[in-house]
């Protein structure tokens, strides 16, 4: 079993910038890789970001490619997204997944999920 727990989330105007954290716990965070899901109001959630579990594989959706970077500690347990020059289609609800394998981008692959962070662009 993973807990997993996401902060950072909040309001910021387009152009801005805010910094995701997923603070994990229950088991070996190395032995995961982890993932960003994202679901709007209306939407499907959809794949932003994942890294592999020793961090030197990353993978991103095209829409966020050049903007966003995930890295992870595995000394600490925790998987950030790093998210700039944000726009208001950015706005969501934002997931940190655990997938005990090795990086997906498909949703229904991963084991677990935080409670979610709502982040908020403003235009």
């Amino acid at each position: 079993q993973v807990q997993l727990v996401e902060s950072g989330g909040g309001l910021v105007q387009t152009g801005g910038s805010l910094r995701l954290s997923c603070a994990a716990s229950g088991s070996t965070f190395s032995n995961y890789a982890m993932g960003w899901f994202r679901q709007a109001p209306g939407k499907e959630r959809e794949f932003v970001a994942a890294i592999s579990s020793s961090g030197l594989t990353t993978g991103y959706a095209d829409s966020v490619k050049g903007r966003f970077t995930i890295s992870r500690d595995n000394a600490k347990n925790t998987v950030s997204l790093q998210m700039n020059s944000l726009k208001p289609e950015d706005t969501a609800v934002y997931y940190c997944a655990a997938v005990r394998r090795r990086l997906t981008v498909v949703r229904k692959e991963y084991d677990y999920w935080g409670q979610g962070t709502q982040v908020t662009v403003s235009s």
